[in-house]
């Protein structure tokens, strides 16, 4: 076979294997391969193909390669990107209220965290953000936030007292942390681990997955199980790409993202105990909090919130929860 007739071939091939009409979706995601967003994002991909017959193809950018949270999300709302997911803190931009939904100890249990979220009040949510150029997608697991640190375990609020903190654009967290007379620094995730090791922080707070995903266990010699904080995580594809697919199709990918959801929920659920395993041979894990304590010594968080955006969306997540 000359090398002409090889190329052609392949190029056959080629078109034979991706359909002409196939539509690339860009999907990026701040978090390493090992995280099980990143599974999510290839269970979603790969189902995505099946269903579609390969109609749609999605392309992963994972570990910010296509740039901050805030910045992805900017993109996905011009049309740069066509999906992304990041913390739902990173659109209290464009929806100041929502992070109610974010401050501490407001869900007792994961299953009444997406009771809400997935309900009439997380759902809510998802109609403002069309506004803003962006369909929601659903929410998958971030998780309860804990807190490592260098200087020792954390069981009573004192405890949190002069820690330099990590945090993110959470107002509520930064206000959580300042009233329990942490030092709170603002730091882009990607720069975190940096940040820990040359000792511009020393404390910061994530759920376990990232905690592991990111190794922030090569910087840090403390876990407490703090649970202080419910992170939901905000995934949104970009509108008008969304609507420019026929309505056929837009119900397949709704259908691919609700399992995608559920499949990485379960990897976060079933996954834990065993990543609190791997961790323990890094750190000393604490699960000897005063969680009564800290609830009382955060509610200044709460009262920030409620005299800037009212109590309204507060009481219909507690409403949700009791149901």
């Amino acid at each position: 076979m000359t090398m002409k007739t090889a190329v052609a071939a392949l190029f056959t091939a080629a078109i034979l294997v991706a359909p002409a009409s196939a539509e690339t979706l860009r999907f990026a995601h701040p978090v390493p391969e090992a995280d099980i967003q990143h599974q999510m994002a290839e269970f979603f991909a790969e189902t995505l193909a099946e269903r579609t017959g390969g109609d749609l193809d999605v392309q992963i950018f994972p570990g910010g390669q296509l740039g901050s949270d805030a910045q992805a999300i900017d993109g996905a709302r011009s049309g740069t990107i066509d999906i992304t997911i990041a913390g739902l803190n990173n659109y209290t931009g464009l929806i100041p209220e929502a992070a109610a939904f974010t401050l501490p100890f407001m869900f007792p249990t994961r299953e009444t965290a997406y009771k809400v979220l997935d309900g009439e009040v997380g759902q809510s949510v998802g109609a403002d953000l069309e506004q803003h150029g962006l369909i929601l997608l659903g929410y998958p697991e971030n998780g309860f936030r804990n807190m490592t640190n260098n200087t020792g375990p954390i069981r009573v609020p004192d405890d949190v007292a002069g820690l330099q903190m990590r945090v993110n654009n959470s107002q509520a967290l930064s206000d959580m942390f300042q009233a329990l007379g942490a030092n709170p620094t603002q730091l882009d995730v990607n720069e975190l681990y940096t940040s820990l090791e040359t000792g511009v922080v020393n404390a910061q707070d994530h759920p376990i997955p990232v905690t592991l995903s990111f190794r922030f266990y090569e910087v840090q010699d403390y876990l407490s199980l703090t649970r202080h904080a419910y992170s939901p995580l905000g995934w949104v594809m970009n509108k008008a790409k969304y609507e420019s697919l026929p309505a056929e199709t837009q119900a397949t990918l709704m259908e691919v993202a609700a399992e995608a959801v559920a499949y990485q929920r379960n990897l976060a659920v079933d996954g834990e105990a065993a990543m609190l395993e791997t961790l323990s041979a890094h750190l000393e894990i604490n699960d000897d909090v005063d969680g009564q304590a800290f609830q009382a010594a955060v509610r200044p968080a709460w009262d920030g919130f409620i005299a800037e955006h009212g109590e309204d969306l507060i009481n219909a997540i507690l409403a949700a929860s009791a149901e």
